[in-house]
């Protein structure tokens, strides 16, 4: 015999039979489609880098065209054009040149060789951190071109007292650089060559040279900026040849248009180099994923 009971809950077993024929499982609901946000900088712009040099020389020759600038504080872009094929044709340009590209280079090279090798032995060895990284902080603290009065005194006013201040300068940035992407080296990669029983020289090679890569590159990025700015203080100090000498000399006469050549030639210089180490990073670091690729 039924009851009240039994009807009621006959009842609420259809309502809530009902109820799931029309409900959708919130499994099966449809996700609702929403695009990804990029964070990173973007894809490169062709020619990117080269966009902001190419507004300054349009500022430049707008300035110059519309006589906002003072020739006689800037010169126009086309009287320092006239003043390069002037260079040429003496060939002065060519051998002024000649000897700041050979001193740089040269100067870059020791440095180069030198700071390579400081970071290493102060990386990998506590005895060789506590001999070398305390000078080394010290002669960052002070600037390169303060020396100058005293390697003045010790290598004359000749070629070993430019190329010196030259390779001091570029020491610093490479050690610097160098030191700390060694130091940054995963300890696991330690642990395995440990494991694998490594011997010291295939350690150096294959574990803390590629490791310490991208600080080295980095550090080169800045040794060859210091480079050049320690070049054209050099050649300005009793130089009777190069960039510096040439744009000191022209400084003497008032001649506007061969400071800016000399000026144009170190941008040039500082450019091109830069690129190089640039694509050198690229090729060498190209396994590596990062927001710049």
């Amino acid at each position: 015999m039924a009851t009240i009971w039994d009807a009621d809950e006959a009842k609420s077993s259809r309502a809530s039979s009902r109820e799931s024929a029309y409900t959708v499982p919130a499994v099966a609901r449809p996700a609702t489609s929403r695009s990804r946000r990029r964070l990173g900088p973007g894809p490169a712009i062709p020619f990117g880098l080269q966009i902001g040099p190419a507004l300054l020389v349009l500022l430049w020759v707008a300035g110059s065209a519309l006589g906002w600038i003072d020739p006689r504080i800037l010169s126009a872009p086309w009287t320092v054009i006239e003043a390069f094929g002037r260079l040429i044709e003496q060939g002065r340009l060519q051998d002024n040149f000649v000897t700041s590209a050979t001193r740089a280079l040269l100067g870059l090279s020791i440095g180069l060789v030198i700071g390579t090798i400081l970071a290493v032995t102060a990386g990998l060895s506590r005895i060789g951190e506590a001999l070398i990284d305390g000078p080394v902080q010290i002669k960052r603290a002070i600037p390169t071109l303060a020396l100058i009065p005293l390697l003045i005194l010790w290598f004359g006013i000749g070629e070993g007292m430019k190329v010196t201040t030259i390779a001091l300068a570029v020491i610093i940035p490479i050690y610097i650089h160098t030191h700390n992407a060694l130091r940054s080296i995963d300890s696991r990669y330690v642990e395995l060559a440990e494991t694998l029983r490594m011997s010291q020289k295939d350690f150096i090679f294959q574990v803390v040279l590629p490791g310490a890569l991208p600080g080295f590159l980095l550090g080169l990025r800045f040794a060859v900026t210091l480079c050049w700015v320690s070049l054209v203080v050099v050649e300005q100090i009793n130089a009777t040849s190069g960039l510096g000498y040439m744009i000191e000399l022209a400084r003497n006469y008032g001649q506007t248009d061969v400071i800016l050549v000399g000026l144009v030639v170190y941008v040039m210089l500082g450019l091109v180099s830069d690129g190089l180490v640039r694509l050198l990073e690229r090729r060498v670091l190209s396994w590596r994923r990062t927001l710049a690729n």
